[in-house]
């Protein structure tokens, strides 16, 4: 794979406008963005939320509400920005986990608040009820349009948002547009998927671990494959990216979360992400998190860290303590991209302290999706043993999401 930088600038583009149905939607091979090769020169990529004559004809003389957060950026404006200069009607901005400005911590809730640049009202969904609007909320509005840069895990919660986001439009009659972003990690898929007893605020839908899918592309397969409640149907509109494919290697122009600072976090994550369910420490209230993993009685390593209160961490696990463990700064980008979901270090950790079950906590089954996992570490099989079962579920997923991709694999 070709690693390309992609900054956030306007160039030729074929117009896409993918809406979905009440039925399974087939793709037109023809709308297929080309591969990028090695022969070919950097070319970059339009997300949806640049395409505005896609989009803005979809919104004139709407009330228009906005799902998004620090991460919608159109070049160097925000999309609520871009939105009320052109003189759109905009009646409120709903801001997912971590705010809207991306900096509350995981799981942290979110006050209502006032955007101080548009005064604007901002309608916090994190620690909400059902993390859905009020009807109240909801009949303020025509149209949502969503705009949310994902980094491609069932754990990682955006995806949920726009799913119940798109229950709620469901249920009101409202029309919902979703701004298509790349996905960092869509260039493989991996992992178990969920078995649906463990559902949660961080899985779900019965996708991988690792679902290699853009937000756009699963908000289609949502419809597609009736995963709304009562099998409801939500009247959605996705403006895709252009010149993106699956092998395209995207560099996130803004961290999309306080603790995925860099591309090796992203790359990092959804294997070490897995530590949340466990004793360990992953790095929160440091520099460096998701990229470490230690604990004070981890034995046999000289490398530390010492987790402080930090803006995104104010109160990490081992707060002020020394945690001795394993960097992982210095393994290559390509070796991690390699080895996918990499279960060898969540092993490691469990043989170095010895202390059996009791390194798991409940959390762990949620993220990892599965019961197998834990009972087979314990066992004292080995990541590739592992790995192997779930070697089916993710070919079968493969074909299932088949008639939504908006990419070439």
């Amino acid at each position: 794979m070709k690693k390309i930088y992609i900054p956030f600038s306007l160039f030729l583009f074929l117009p896409i406008l993918l809406q979905s149905t009440t039925r399974k939607v087939n793709i037109n091979p023809i709308l297929h963005i080309t591969s990028i090769t090695s022969t070919q020169k950097c070319v970059r990529i339009k997300v949806g939320a640049e395409q505005t004559n896609r989009y803005f004809p979809l919104l004139q003389g709407k009330r228009i509400a906005i799902l998004s957060n620090q991460t919608g950026m159109v070049g160097k404006e925000h999309l609520v920005d871009l939105l009320k200069r052109n003189h759109f009607d905009i009646v409120g901005i709903f801001s997912p986990e971590h705010g809207f400005r991306g900096t509350a911590d995981a799981g942290e809730h979110v006050a209502n608040s006032v955007d101080k640049k548009t005064g604007i009202p901002i309608w916090s969904l994190y620690g909400v009820e059902g993390e859905k609007p009020s009807s109240e909320k909801m009949n303020r509005f025509d149209v949502l349009v969503f705009d949310l840069q994902d980094v491609g895990t069932r754990f990682y919660t955006y995806y949920i948002t726009m799913a119940r986001m798109m229950d709620a439009c469901a249920i009101s009659g409202k029309k919902m547009i979703v701004l298509d972003r790349p996905n960092p990690n869509g260039f493989y898929v991996d992992g178990p998927l969920l078995d649906m007893k463990y559902k949660s605020g961080v899985g779900w839908l019965p996708i991988p671990v690792v679902h290699g899918m853009t937000l756009g592309e699963l908000a289609m397969m949502i419809n597609g494959e009736k995963w709304l409640p009562n099998s409801r149907i939500c009247d959605v509109t996705v403006i895709p990216c252009e010149n993106y494919t699956h092998q395209t290697l995207y560099e996130l122009p803004v961290p999309p979360s306080p603790n995925l600072p860099n591309m090796h976090a992203v790359y990092l994550y959804p294997s070490t992400c897995l530590f949340e369910g466990t004793v360990m420490s992953l790095g929160r209230g440091t520099p460096f998190p998701f990229q470490v993993y230690g604990h004070p009685n981890y034995k046999g390593s000289t490398f530390y860290f010492i987790p402080r209160s930090i803006p995104g961490a104010k109160n990490p696990p081992f707060l002020n303590q020394k945690c001795y463990g394993i960097d992982l700064r210095n393994i290559p980008d390509e070796q991690i991209q390699k080895n996918g979901l990499d279960l060898s270090w969540i092993i490691d950790a469990y043989n170095n302290l010895q202390i059996g079950e009791s390194f798991f906590t409940p959390f762990f089954e949620k993220l990892v999706g599965v019961d197998y996992v834990r009972k087979d570490i314990i066992s004292g099989k080995s990541a590739k043993e592992i790995k192997a079962k779930w070697f089916n579920d993710v070919q079968n997923f493969k074909e299932q999401r088949k008639p939504y991709l908006l990419y070439e694999e």
